[in-house]
This record gives C-alpha cells, sequence and structure tokens, in this order.
C-alpha cells in the first residue's frame, strides 16, 4: 500500500470556498511540460500557469497565490510559488505572472520558494511515483501582508492562514 502525505489545506481552520479555474490546468489532472521545471533534465517551460478566480466573501480585500507540493522527500514538502498582496480588484493572472512574463500589480510580492528564488519553479520531482501540485488561491480579509523581504514560505504561509476567510485549490500532478 503506498502512503500519501496529506493535504495541508485539509488540515487547516475551514474558510469559504473559492472558485478557481484555468484555461490550462486541470483539476486531478497532469500538469503540462509548459509548467514543469526546465532544470534537472526535465525541459519543461518553467512557467506559472494561467488561473482565474470568483466567488470570494465581500469583505476580502487581497488574494494570494500559491503552489505546493506535499509529496517531495522533504519531511515538509516543496513550496514552487508563493504570491501575495495582489489587489482585491484582480481576478485573473495570465500564464507566466510567477516567472517574470507578465508584469504583476503594484505591491505584489513573490516571496522566496523552496528553490530559493523569488517566483515559480516549475514542478521537478525524483523518479518514482507522480507527486501533487496544489494550485492555491487564498482570498484575505486584510489589504496586505507586511512581512521582511526575505520572509521564508513558511513564514508567509502561516500568516496567509491567519488571515484567509475563503480558499480555492487547483491540483494537478507530474511524475517522470
Amino acid at each position: 500500500m503506498s502512503r500519501r502525505a496529506p493535504i495541508p489545506y485539509d488540515f487547516l481552520p475551514p474558510v469559504a470556498t473559492l472558485d478557481v479555474a484555468s484555461d490550462e490546468i486541470v483539476h486531478l489532472g497532469r500538469l503540462p511540460h509548459k509548467h514543469v521545471s526546465n532544470a534537472i533534465g526535465i525541459e519543461g517551460g518553467n512557467q506559472s500557469p494561467q488561473l482565474r478566480w470568483s466567488g470570494a466573501p465581500a469583505e476580502t480585500e487581497s488574494y494570494a497565490v500559491t503552489c505546493f507540493d506535499p509529496d517531495a522527500p522533504t519531511g515538509s514538502g516543496f513550496w514552487h510559488w508563493v504570491l501575495y498582496n495582489l489587489p482585491k480588484e484582480l481576478m485573473e493572472l495570465p500564464s507566466g505572472a510567477g516567472s517574470g512574463k507578465w508584469a504583476l500589480p503594484e505591491g505584489a510580492v513573490q516571496a522566496r520558494n523552496d528553490d530559493n528564488i523569488f517566483g515559480y519553479s516549475g514542478a521537478a520531482p525524483p523518479p518514482g511515483p507522480e507527486h501533487r501540485y496544489i494550485f492555491a488561491v487564498h482570498a484575505l480579509k486584510i489589504p496586505r501582508l507586511t512581512l521582511p523581504t526575505e520572509a521564508t514560505a513558511a513564514l508567509v504561509g502561516f500568516n496567509l492562514t491567519m488571515n484567509t476567510i475563503a480558499r480555492g485549490l487547483i491540483v494537478t500532478t507530474f511524475g517522470r
């Protein structure tokens, strides 16, 4: 019997559901090569996927977007993308927004991910079982998170959890 790490959002305080969709990735589908790493012999496009969301509570003041791999062999998972302080008027990110291919809104912050870069890092699992990549959009009750420039993904995640009022997920998989 194969055991997998749990999806961490299942264990956080319950919040309202945000509708999240994409023209490029499908919930429970395989992550296209356009969105996987271009390192470690994978030869992907390393572009963040297009995402759009709706159904946020009226009290939403800002958004954050994250991508997390709970199956990474680290004991703590792997953060591929942490983007926050997105304005409440924003309801979509184009393909490549986290990869420097699109100008982010003023004030938006990309935290350092577990690849040690500020931005999106595509999937790059070791050989073996497929990994899950959880793209989450978080509706926040505050207009901005005030964190140090060098804030870790875990610190941002803690602050997101304390301020999230709605969340939506798209879970994809990729393996080699």
